[in-house]
């Protein structure tokens, strides 16, 4: 069964937010096991993102699987980090996930 591109791509979003929070964990690579996670999930989210990219277009593809993997970090780095969320990082997170649905949206070239 193929999966449909959009869902190819969520997934790669998710494995690279893993392989980002783990990035953070292994603390300069000085812990191995979320330095391995951090490896593999790289390495399977940038795999997964090329299987999307057979049907989606690469620059629709790629503000997508950015935006959307950095609002997921932003979270990740609030919930378990206890990050900061002050009035510009919401207005630069609003900003990120308009400019993903005017590509999504209004582009000719997006996939309906």
């Amino acid at each position: 069964m193929k999966l449909p591109a959009m869902l190819l791509l969520f997934i790669a979003i998710a494995f690279e937010i893993v392989a980002t929070t783990s990035l953070k964990l292994s603390e300069g690579f000085t812990r191995w096991l979320p330095a391995v996670i951090m490896i593999v999930g790289y390495v399977i989210s940038l795999y997964v993102f090329s299987l999307s990219l057979k049907e989606i277009p690469l620059g629709v593809a790629y503000a997508i699987w950015s935006g959307v993997g950095t609002i997921g970090t932003v979270i990740v780095g609030v919930l378990l980090w206890h990050e900061g969320l002050d009035i510009w990082r919401i207005i630069g997170i609003v900003l990120i996930v308009s400019g993903v649905l005017v590509l999504n949206l209004l582009s000719k070239t997006a996939v309906h």
